[in-house]
């Protein structure tokens, strides 16, 4: 049986033993092994040019779907373009793009992500069975999020998208300690007053970790009828350009609530990819948006 030691999960075989990298005799200079951890991720992540996080306060507001079809979008413009699904627990990137199985290539360099549709992909989907509970401590996923920055072999990339799991906890921390030089994060909310409140917190924390914020994106914005053409707004009205106002970040945009959308969620295929009318315009505004925030931030 394995044991825990503070620099991770160490299997030696023999109960109660100790490895060597652990042993209480060889203690571990921590701020050594976290600059060693930073240079081995800028060195890993320096050929992608455009690093984003995605983030939400609470979950349930959309923030993956969002992720997808942003990539997709960004794709669809002719950019080279991945995805890091850094929702350890509970990914769902890779049931959105439709590779939830697939072939995995691992070299001496790193493990290769599949691909779809211009988009590379990595999930802890891939590596777990996904109708199983991954109940794991905070310092075993974010050694798995250590190791997606470090172990995956992108290549050259224009855009990296980071889908983080809702809340400011652990993943989002190794995130932003790990990639001191990200472009920044999007946030994603509804438009309720509990859920811009959840916001205002993902602002907060990356004012905090001083990783610019590229804007707010208000999902769930409003119904269009297909009949009438009237618009019921669901959840309530107006809390993400409220929110971006007072916080004095940019509103990249607003979703309308699309049946179509989550049809193409669950078929494994990126609403983006086919769909049309206002959400699709919504989706190709928000990526004009943020490439303007991003060239004014460099």
């Amino acid at each position: 049986m394995g044991h825990t030691c503070g620099t991770g999960t160490c299997s030696t075989g023999e109960e109660d033993s100790e490895c060597s990298s652990c042993s209480s005799d060889a203690p571990v200079d921590a701020d050594a092994l976290f600059d060693e951890q930073v240079q081995a991720t800028k060195g890993r992540m320096k050929h992608i040019k455009h690093k984003i996080a995605v983030m939400s306060g609470k979950g349930g507001v959309g923030k993956t779907t969002v992720t997808v079809n942003l990539a997709k979008a960004l794709a669809n413009k002719g950019h080279r373009v991945g995805i890091l699904d850094a929702d350890v627990t509970a990914p769902n990137v890779a049931k959105m793009m439709g590779v939830e199985n697939p072939e995995l290539y691992s070299t001496p360099a790193g493990l290769f992500p599949p691909e779809k549709d211009g988009i590379k992909v990595i999930s802890m989907a891939f590596l777990a069975p996904q109708d199983e509970a991954i109940i794991w401590r905070g310092p075993v996923i974010m050694g798995v999020i250590e190791q997606f920055l470090t172990d995956i072999v992108w290549g050259e990339l224009d855009y990296i998208l980071i889908d983080l799991p809702p809340g400011t906890g652990d993943e989002a921390l190794s995130i932003m300690q790990l990639l001191p030089e990200m472009d920044g994060i999007i946030t994603v909310t509804t438009p309720q007053e509990v859920a811009v409140l959840d916001t205002r917190r993902s602002v907060d924390m990356a004012k905090i970790m001083r990783v610019p914020i590229i804007g707010i994106i208000e999902n769930m914005s409003g119904f269009v009828c297909p009949h009438c053409g009237e618009i019921t707004y669901i959840f309530k009205r107006g809390g993400g350009e409220r929110a971006a106002e007072e916080l004095k970040v940019p509103l990249l945009g607003r979703i309308p609530i699309d049946q179509a959308v989550a049809e193409a969620s669950d078929s494994g295929e990126p609403f983006i990819t086919s769909g049309e009318g206002a959400t699709k315009e919504a989706f190709d505004k928000m990526v004009e948006n943020i490439e303007k925030v991003i060239n004014s931030l460099a």
